[in-house]
């Protein structure tokens, strides 16, 4: 899977640039165990307009605002909503790297092979509510990985970086600091394309959260779907970028077919080498 997971890395298309399309001020690190501000700025110095001229993050953008912050409390879908969420799914069929994805997944037998069988899929896989906290249905694996959720007074989920971004935006989310990888380099710059941090969202913490910066939507989408669908183990190692990273991946068991329960980046550390490494998977 770590020569497949540096193709989709190559099929993003749709990829920021750092200092070009978007920029960062990654500021002060810290140990993972080291609470406090460590960063009186925001993350994000800015983020070119024109993104929002792809479809997927468009589309991306308006499903943010579909879910209930709480865990505990019942998720609702309007028939706006589902909309969305179908529109988002075809988006992302549309584009390389989530076709790369379904022709792995269907070559190894964990998906069907025609494209309606596989959005039927993603949609049971990622859209489809269970219940985490309460009584009721009140999360699913899109809201927890891409959207976050608060429990109690903690921030769970939240790996995504437009979310980030726009939440910080609005003065929702107050960055603290970037956590240092657990292996390799002590430092950042603000060129990184993965990078673990803490954060306050309206208020609760989260202790270290990892995402990828400037990717798009599809790719995540496709790189977690991947792993989900393919690994055995709940920790995927890969290579992508010049990055050492675990996908994890956790599932909500279903006899009418596995749920994301969380998919994130972990990551381990940098290797500048593996940028270099030859491709051979078709």
């Amino acid at each position: 899977m770590i020569a497949a997971a540096r193709k989709l890395w190559t099929l993003d298309e749709n990829r920021l640039k750092p200092g070009v399309d978007y920029a960062i001020n990654l500021q002060k690190g810290k140990a993972i165990w080291q609470r406090g501000d460590h960063a009186p700025e925001p993350l994000f110095k800015g983020v070119k307009r024109e993104i929002w001229t792809k479809p997927t993050f468009v589309i991306f953008y308006n499903l943010l605002d579909n879910y209930e912050r709480e865990t505990g409390v019942s998720e609702v879908e309007t028939a706006q909503e589902k909309k969305e969420i179908s529109d988002f799914l075809d988006a992302c069929l549309r584009t390389k790297v989530m076709q790369y994805t379904h022709k792995y997944c269907a070559k190894k037998g964990k998906a069907p092979a025609d494209v309606a069988g596989f959005k039927k899929l993603l949609h049971n896989m990622w859209f489809s509510f269970y219940r985490r906290d309460g009584e009721g249905n009140d999360s699913c694996g899109f809201e927890h990985v891409f959207v976050g959720e608060s429990k109690g007074e903690a921030i769970t989920g939240f790996h995504n970086w437009i979310q980030f971004y726009i939440e910080e935006a609005r003065k929702h989310v107050d960055y603290l600091g970037y956590v240092r990888p657990k292996h390799g380099r002590d430092d950042a710059d603000n060129e990184d394309r993965l990078i673990s941090v803490q954060f306050a969202w309206k208020g609760e913490e989260k202790n270290v959260s990892t995402f990828f910066v400037g990717t798009s939507p599809e790719f995540e989408l496709a790189l977690y779907t991947m792993c989900f669908l393919c690994s055995e183990e709940e920790k995927t190692f890969l290579e992508i970028g010049p990055y050492d990273l675990n996908i994890v991946c956790y599932r909500i068991r279903s006899k009418y077919g596995d749920k994301v329960a969380t998919a994130y980046p972990d990551l381990l550390g940098e290797d500048p080498s593996n940028e270099f490494q030859h491709l051979t998977i078709n």
